[in-house]
């Protein structure tokens, strides 16, 4: 994996994915006994987001410093010289000369992929549009194998967004390249999953149904991933004012369900995830996102240095 760009997580297989997964718990097991990592010293990472975030820019910055190693981060465009009319292109390009690596965001699909194609280092998708968050799912199915043990065999739900969300869509197709037992996509008509989506489920042999609310299913359920209705993905504010508050998982919601269910979020959340869930056993969310430093750590590592 190394000098690997990091675009989509249908790019990797199953065998790559676990190599990383063991890597991050090494990392992990570091991190909890304190021990200092020199790994990436002298390496530099670049953090360009053009869109707004916490847990991925974060976790990247603090991958790459508990490795050792330092990062660059492209200011808000008021104040750097996307301001005079810099272009994309160039702005990667000044990138690349001064860093190893560049995490890219940005609203527009395939940006990521035009970075990769500019840039000699390696480029790492951190989100692009509503198509793609490969680390994002590289963490979700590294929190359900902490969780459950494994990833295979498994009935998950996918609830919210499943047009829009990037998260829900690289989770979903992280999903088929390991064996599920069944994969429920739960979401409001308007925002069932993207027929592309669904035709490579099916090329992979993934059994999946669609619903229509998370009732009749959840009783099913060992991973239950939520999304929010991600307003600011919308082309048409109508659109979005005909499905927000479609749905909200809270403790009443998850009656029924198996004991052992995990709930899963990428985060952040609005309303379609009651704090009252939070207290209880089902809820991993805040461990996944805590998961992001081990395994953005792992990532780091592996196309850096091998």
């Amino acid at each position: 994996m190394r000098g690997r760009d990091v675009l989509t997580i249908t790019d990797f297989t199953r065998q790559e994915l676990e190599a990383l997964f063991e890597e991050a718990d090494m990392m992990l097991s570091a991190l909890k006994e304190g021990r200092r990592l020199r790994v990436l010293e002298g390496y530099v990472l670049a953090t360009a987001f053009f869109e707004p975030s916490t847990r991925t820019k974060l976790s990247f910055q603090a991958a790459m410093l508990r490795l050792g190693g330092s990062y660059i981060d492209l200011p808000p465009e008021e104040v750097s010289s996307r301001a005079k009319g810099e272009n994309l292109a160039d702005t990667i390009r000044m990138l690349d000369s001064y860093a190893d690596a560049i995490v890219i965001r940005h609203r527009v699909e395939g940006a990521a992929r035009f970075a990769a194609e500019i840039a000699e280092h390696p480029v790492i998708n951190g989100g692009d549009g509503t198509r793609d968050h490969p680390t994002q799912a590289m963490i979700d199915l590294y929190t359900v194998r902490k969780a459950l043990g494994k990833i295979d065999g498994l009935t998950y739900g996918v609830l919210g967004d499943l047009k829009y969300g990037r998260a829900a869509r690289s989770f979903i197709l992280g999903l088929s390249l390991f064996k599920p037992g069944k994969v429920y996509l739960i979401s409001p008509p308007q925002l069932a999953c993207r027929r592309d989506v669904l035709e490579f489920l099916e090329e992979r042999g993934v059994e999946y149904e669609e619903a229509s609310s998370l009732a009749s299913v959840v009783g099913e359920l060992d991973v239950l991933y939520v999304t929010r209705i991600q307003r600011e993905r919308f082309p048409d504010p109508a659109e979005y004012e005909k499905v927000r508050g479609s749905y909200r998982v809270s403790l009443e919601a998850l009656k029924g369900a198996r004991e052992h269910l995990v709930v899963l979020h990428p985060l952040p959340r609005v309303d379609e995830l009651a704090f009252d869930v939070d207290a209880t056993k089902h809820a991993w969310y805040f461990t996944q996102a805590a998961f992001g430093v081990p395994v953005r750590m792992a990532l780091l590592k592996m196309i850096l240095k091998g």
